[in-house]
């Protein structure tokens, strides 16, 4: 062996060794992190914190345009005059009428059923 190749041997070696411990130094890093398990729950907290920001920041631009378009809406509507139309007095006697009957034939079926009379195969019929 030559003493002139054998240095530059030993720097390639030398080299390589570090960059062993630097490639072992940033997994031993990655797996310290991972089993830390308080810094994880932090980070996983300030992610959460961070998307709900994110979402209310959202949901309160899109209730203000809701709310601008209802106020158009609204002032829209004002301007206009709405006309109701009133119940005929004939509908209103006629559903009274109707909810009367209902309520009065229903009363009377119910004390024909408290009240026998005749034999129990005859009440099967009524």
């Amino acid at each position: 062996m030559t003493t002139s190749s054998n240095p530059a041997g030993q720097e390639q070696l030398t080299d390589e060794i570090e960059r062993t411990r630097a490639d072992l130094g940033a997994t031993v890093e990655a797996l310290a992190a991972k089993t830390d398990v308080t810094t994880r729950a932090k980070q996983a907290v300030s992610d959460t914190a961070v998307q709900a920001r994110q979402r209310v920041s959202a949901a309160t631009t899109t209730t203000a345009r809701l709310a601008g378009s209802t106020t158009q809406r609204l002032a829209e509507a004002s301007r206009r005059p709405t006309v109701r139309k009133t119940v005929p007095p004939a509908l209103i006697a006629v559903a009274a009428a109707v909810g009367t009957t209902i309520l009065v034939v229903r009363r009377r079926r119910a004390a024909a059923r408290l009240v026998p009379s005749g034999p129990a195969w005859l009440r099967r019929f009524r």
